[in-house]
Order: C-alpha cells, then sequence, then structure tokens
C-alpha cells in the first residue's frame, strides 16, 4: 500500500500497484515493482505505508476503527484510533422514547453480550462431548440388567462440572479484558518443555 503526496498531503492512498500520471508523466504499474527503489518512488510523489497497529485490538473483544493515514516526517502512516469494548453483558434494547423494545411476538429485544455468547459456546461444547455417550444412559433406562460403565458416569459428570466451572468463571469476569485473559494460553513450563493453558481450563477427556 502507498500513498500519492502532493503538497505534503495525501491525495490518494494505492492499495495495489496500477498505472497513474503524476503530474504530465504516465507511470506504468512498473513504478511499484523491485525495479523501483523506495527513493525514486518517494522522487515522484510515492510513498509506501508504514502501519501502527499500536491500537489495534483483538476484534473478538473490541470494535476496531477506520484506518486513517496521515504524512509527516517524510512518512506515510496509517493507523486506528481508540477501539472500543464490544458489549459484556445482555441489553435489553428500547425504542426512540426510551421504551421497552418489542418483537412480533410482544417479546424484548435482548442484544446478547460476550458473557452470552461464550457460555452459549460452552454449552454447545459440553453437549457435543457428553452426546457420543448418551446411548450408554439410555441403554441403562431401556435394559434393567445394563449398568452405565464408572469411567463414562465420571466422564459425564466431569464435563457438566466443568461446564458450570466454565461459565461461573465468565459470569465473573469483571470487564472485557477480564474476560479475554480467560481464554489467553500462557506457558506454565518451561521454555524447552513448554505447556500452554489458560484459565478457563479445559473440558475432561474420556478415559477408556
Amino acid at each position: 500500500m502507498w500513498g500519492l503526496i502532493e503538497n505534503n498531503e495525501i491525495k490518494k492512498i494505492i492499495n495495489k500497484p496500477k498505472g497513474l500520471v503524476i503530474g504530465d508523466t504516465r507511470h506504468s504499474r512498473n513504478i511499484f515493482s523491485f525495479r523501483w527503489t523506495n527513493e525514486e518512488r518517494e522522487a515522484i510523489g510515492i510513498y509506501e505505508v508504514v502501519f501502527d497497529n499500536s491500537n489495534k485490538k483483538d476484534e473478538a473483544y473490541y470494535n476496531n476503527t477506520n484506518q486513517s493515514f496521515n504524512f509527516a516526517d517524510g512518512k506515510v502512516t496509517a493507523s486506528f484510533g481508540t477501539a472500543t469494548a464490544k458489549l459484556l453483558e445482555d441489553r435489553n434494547e428500547v425504542d426512540e422514547a426510551g421504551e421497552p423494545l418489542l418483537d412480533d411476538k410482544g417479546n424484548q429485544v435482548v442484544t446478547k453480550g460476550l458473557k452470552s455468547q461464550k457460555k452459549a459456546i460452552i454449552k454447545s461444547q459440553a453437549s457435543g462431548l457428553l452426546a457420543p455417550t448418551d446411548w450408554y444412559v439410555i441403554k441403562a433406562t431401556d435394559v434393567e440388567s445394563y449398568s452405565v460403565p464408572s469411567a463414562v458416569t465420571t466422564f459425564r459428570a466431569n464435563v457438566r462440572t466443568k461446564s458450570n466451572e466454565m461459565e461461573t468463571a465468565i459470569d465473573n469476569a469483571a470487564d472485557v479484558d477480564a474476560l479475554a485473559t480467560l481464554y489467553a494460553y500462557v506457558n506454565t513450563g518451561t521454555e524447552e518443555n513448554p505447556v500452554m493453558e489458560r484459565p478457563l481450563g479445559e473440558f475432561p477427556t474420556l478415559e477408556v
């Protein structure tokens, strides 16, 4: 990406190589190839964009601004403004008069926050882990002489316990950053023998 500079101002941003007319001269797209050095491009007013992502945050938890471009000290910089945290808790929507916003069935319109979204994923994961062993429970209900193997019973109980623990941790997150930290893997081992773990933990596996 490059910026075309005229009179110390950005005239346009160029996203990909293309032919350009600068002043009275028509240039082919080759001006963006290795045949031209940065110094040669800058001499005709084309500066490569430098990206400043210091304000950019994880889009799973924040809404980033559009990039803005600035030319200063002989450099075109693309940067982000201040990111805004996404909705953490559920929000009951209201209309322009401040009254509860209802759907076609008269129910309150609710925008789900990150906590609800994350907990829904946890519930879905737990359900997916339990599903393959559901038949044990069904068989034990239908066949009086059959008992669910103890390893399966323990596994299913541990999945439900871990699911509840994860949802509690999510509920207890004070803000978006605290929620993100639950999912951030860190090395709890050594550099030679890394062990990557996250505060939220992991679901158990079935030992057979």
